[in-house]
């Protein structure tokens, strides 16, 4: 008999490490990793000069791009690492018809806001992919915790795992790949 693939959702605010956690999970599992900001960033080389903002166009393709290369994956059997800074009504409608395909994780990446801020701050200021992103829309540290500090996070009856990214994993990267590759 065949086992349902799993599906394990890395969420979490901006800045939050999501991106790097997931695809160190995907190395450890032996999956893809697919990420929401990655799918993005592919877009912007099609369209030559882009502006990034918020609710911008490519942000509007690129969801139900996401979704439907996970649907594609589980459909196929694949476990797959999913990663995005979705909050709670942007992921539970598209993931919820999802858990017919797969057994559906969730690791929560979370940590303090000014940690996060200046992760943003680097990152914008040494990776040339951030023009795919509104980062520059976040220049005001006050504005960047209030929006941190009310990220709804998602909400579905299934496993979770709180994970504190602020220095390394706590719990431990070993902890996290044996929740993540567990069967239900």
């Amino acid at each position: 008999m065949r086992r349902r693939p799993n599906l394990v959702v890395v969420s979490g605010p901006p800045g939050a490490g999501k991106t790097t956690l997931a695809h160190r999970l995907a190395r450890r599992i032996g999956c893809p990793a697919i990420c929401r900001d990655e799918i993005k960033e592919g877009m912007v080389h099609a369209v030559g000069d882009f502006v990034a903002a918020p609710g911008d166009e490519l942000n509007l393709r690129a969801l139900p791009a996401f979704f439907q290369v996970l649907e594609l994956l589980l459909a196929a059997g694949v476990t797959t690492v999913a990663e995005a800074a979705f909050q709670d009504r942007l992921w539970r409608p598209y993931l919820q018809p999802l858990g017919e395909l797969a057994d559906i994780r969730v690791v929560h990446c979370q940590l303090p806001a000014r940690t996060a801020w200046g992760r943003i701050q680097q990152r914008r200021n040494e990776s040339p992919t951030r023009r795919a992103h509104a980062d520059a829309y976040l220049i005001e540290q006050h504005v960047h915790a209030a929006g941190h500090d009310s990220f709804d996070r998602v909400r579905l009856d299934v496993p979770e795992l709180e994970v504190d990214t602020s220095d390394g994993y706590r719990p431990g990267l070993d902890q996290i790949v044996a929740f993540a590759d567990a069967r239900r």
